[in-house]
Parts: structure tokens; sequence; C-alpha cells
């Protein structure tokens, strides 16, 4: 898949797997690798700036399987931005979709 296709589109999937339920980092790149193949890499620089921007706070949490792991919690903040950006998003892909619509009708 374009890569550019991915970048616009992978801070709504954080976002979103943040709404119900607290993940930590390696947990969010799995979830989002198995419907779009991402880079573990390209998610930790995100999720650093939408914690800087405070639409996550952060917390520690003892793992069974080794060191303790970092989760992240969305904010009201970063819910409220999560919605601003689904909104955009159904615009953005009901439009595109019209389009190839259109394009096939033809």
């Amino acid at each position: 898949m374009n890569v550019q296709f991915k970048k616009g589109v992978l801070e709504l999937c954080v976002l979103v797997q943040l709404d119900k339920k607290d993940r930590y980092g390696y947990e969010l790149v799995q979830r989002i690798s198995n419907q779009i193949e991402i880079s573990e890499g390209s998610v930790y620089p995100l999720l650093r700036r939408l914690t800087k921007e405070e639409y996550f706070t952060t917390y520690l949490q003892e793992s069974n399987e080794g060191p303790p792991r970092k989760y992240y919690r969305l904010t009201d903040k970063g819910r409220a931005y999560l919605h601003h950006l689904m909104d955009e998003w159904k615009v953005f892909s009901d439009g595109v979709n019209q389009l190839i619509k259109e394009a096939d009708l033809q």
C-alpha cells in the first residue's frame, strides 16, 4: 500500500484503538498491523507527539513477560480530537469513493 496513504491514516488508527481500551505500544502496532502493513518505527514517534499534545496520558504497568509496559490512555481532549478526525475521514472517504464509483461507470 502507498506509504503516504498509511501515514495519513495511522493517527486515526491509533486513536481508534485507544478509544475503548488502554494499550501499550507494541500491542497497538500488532493490532494495526493485522489490518494494514505498518512498521513499528512509525508508531512510536506518533505516540510521543500525541502524548505531548495531551491526547494521551501514559502509565507503567507490570508485565509477566518482562519489564513494565508503558500504556497509553486517551484523554478527553484526545477523544474529542478522535471524533473530529472520524468526521473528517467520513467526508474524505465518501468523496474518494464517489469519485471511484463515477470513474467505474464510464
